[in-house]
């Protein structure tokens, strides 16, 4: 009986001793799989994960697409480390030589791609939308929606679009909308807008913060020599201060909008609309384009001076005059050539 209890106890022995080697090799190959870079078709590769995709899956979908994961190994690697909840949502760049290990700490951190989105500035709303339509990676929904429901998805109580976008680059990730764009870039412009608004210089002849934007957004249309924003800002100022009518070309285009063919004539100028400035007074109802940041500042701290004209010189500057006689000799000497 005592030799059977015996050779009952080498056995076992034999078996945990078995046991733990194989424990042992399981623990060495599944640490060296994890370890080992893995060679990928190209040098990087984009790979999706899904809302709802656990461990399981997301390993399940490297191996389909050509990674050589072992997705038992990753399931494990992941609930011995409690990492499975934190992983995120996203776009990301695998890189040849990444190891299985470092693949799923990048989907912990989230670094997804970023792409970006760039509207200059200048453009008008109209601009904007079609930009937002061309761009591969937006999910377009703004096409399907007029003015006023983009308005209100942004939460803007203002009645008419233009100029309300701060241009900016922004960055998103896949499964963004264009709209969220709209969004970011509206609450943008109403940041700035609203510090520039509290910081402007005194006595400036505007109601409102949007009296600035649309300032702002003439003064953007006539140059594009950031040095001069501030005098062009300063002359439409003074005029206003004057009661003199602003008679900026920018206000007459567009007014005449997709009609406009790039020649501006005379009867265009005398042509009676809401934003032909030659024939009102005062400030166009609704900004002209999106102004940026210099034109904005231009508006609400324009330059000190006694000029109440200005011309092209034709090559990019203008000629500023105080009276109209100068200006007069100025259009002469840089527009008629005489």
């Amino acid at each position: 009986m005592k030799r059977v209890l015996l050779m009952i106890a080498g056995a076992l022995c034999v078996v945990v001793v078995v046991a733990a080697a194989i424990a042992a090799w399981l623990y060495y190959d599944a640490e060296r799989h994890l370890a080992t870079p893995l060679h990928l078709a190209s040098s990087t590769q984009v790979f999706v994960v899904s809302p709802g995709e656990g461990v399981g899956r997301i390993s399940r979908n490297l191996a389909a697409q050509g990674v050589a994961v072992r997705p038992i190994i990753l399931r494990l690697d992941a609930r011995r480390r409690e990492i499975a909840g934190s992983i995120k949502v996203g776009e990301y760049v695998l890189r040849d030589g990444m190891t299985p290990r470092e693949i799923f700490d990048l989907f912990v951190s989230g670094q997804v791609i970023q792409y970006a989105f760039t509207f200059p500035e200048g453009i008008t709303f109209t601009d904007l939308k079609s930009r937002l339509g061309q761009d591969p990676v937006l999910i377009h929904t703004v096409d399907e929606l007029s003015d006023s429901q983009i308005l209100e998805s942004v939460g803007s109580s203002f009645e008419h679009p233009e100029g309300l976008f701060l241009p900016e680059t922004y960055h998103f990730t896949r499964g963004m909308r264009d709209l969220d764009i709209l969004q970011r870039a509206y609450k943008a412009m109403d940041q700035v807008l609203a510090s520039a608004w509290d910081q402007r210089a005194a006595d400036l002849p505007y109601e409102s913060p949007y009296e600035a934007l649309i300032m702002a957004s003439i003064i953007e249309k006539e140059t594009g020599l950031a040095r001069e924003r501030p005098a062009i800002g300063g002359v439409f100022v003074r005029r206003l201060q004057k009661g003199m009518k602003l008679q900026t070309d920018p206000t007459v285009i567009y007014g005449i909008g997709p009609a406009f063919d790039g020649n501006l004539r005379r009867r265009d100028l005398e042509n009676d609309t809401p934003y032909n400035s030659y024939t009102r007074f005062g400030l166009p109802p609704t900004p002209i384009a999106m102004p940026g940041l210099a034109a904005i500042d231009a508006a609400l701290h324009p330059a000190d001076g006694d000029a109440l004209y200005f011309v092209a010189r034709g090559d990019g500057s203008h000629q500023f005059s105080a009276t109209l006689t100068e200006h007069n000799r100025a259009v002469r000497e840089f527009q008629l050539k005489r």
